[in-house]
């Protein structure tokens, strides 16, 4: 629930990266607090709405979960346009969703808004005998491209509420504040009244 006097922040999320990385099971944990085994693909993008209380702020999420299917590839951009954050995700245990990933952060960066907060998503940590990316990799690279990194497990929910709260707080402290209470321009009193219309 928002806090009363909190700024409210409304903000465009998307998830962008290659199927099977778990962006959905992110997505679903972070919203529902569920993890699904087998997670059907998201045929274009499924929409999901959270909100967050901070101390400062009061964040509305509008999460848009884009396909990673190449066939959904061309939709992308109608997503990310205009976004306020991006999580791009990959799977620790593919470095093919790695070298991915990094295409989508270029894309985003070339055709996506400007201010866009990005944050690199090293997905399926609880897969580490299977590691095929480095931690140290990833989190050079999103330096590298001024983006927030974290490792998380959507399957046992390991950083996934961390993220969210860390892109929040982000979004709140760019955000401007709400002015408080109602504020009045003064205009010079110098007698003479401004004429609007009906002079005929």
């Amino acid at each position: 629930m928002a806090r009363p006097g909190n700024k409210i922040v409304q903000a465009k999320l998307v998830l962008l990266g290659d199927m099977g990385t778990g962006k959905s099971s992110l997505v679903l944990r972070f919203v529902k607090g569920q993890f699904i085994d087998h997670q059907e693909p998201t045929i274009g993008a499924a929409f999901f709405t959270q909100i967050l209380s901070l101390d400062e702020a009061t964040v509305k999420f509008d999460i848009w979960d884009t396909a990673g299917q190449e066939r959904y590839h061309s939709l992308a951009p109608m997503y990310y346009r205009g976004a306020a954050a991006a999580i791009v995700v990959y799977d620790i245990s593919s470095m093919d969703t790695y070298n991915r990933a990094k295409k989508w952060v270029q894309e985003v960066q070339r055709q996506g808004n400007p201010n866009v907060l990005m944050a690199l998503v090293a997905n399926k940590c609880d897969l580490d005998p299977k590691r095929e990316v480095r931690n140290e990799d990833g989190e050079r690279y999103a330096q590298e491209n001024g983006m927030l990194f974290m490792e998380t497990s959507a399957k046992t929910a390991h950083n996934v509420n961390e993220l969210f709260h860390e892109i929040a707080n982000k979004l709140a402290k760019a955000s401007p504040s709400r002015p408080r209470g109602m504020t009045l321009n003064s205009e010079p009193q110098d007698g003479r009244r401004k004429l609007l219309c009906c002079l005929g």
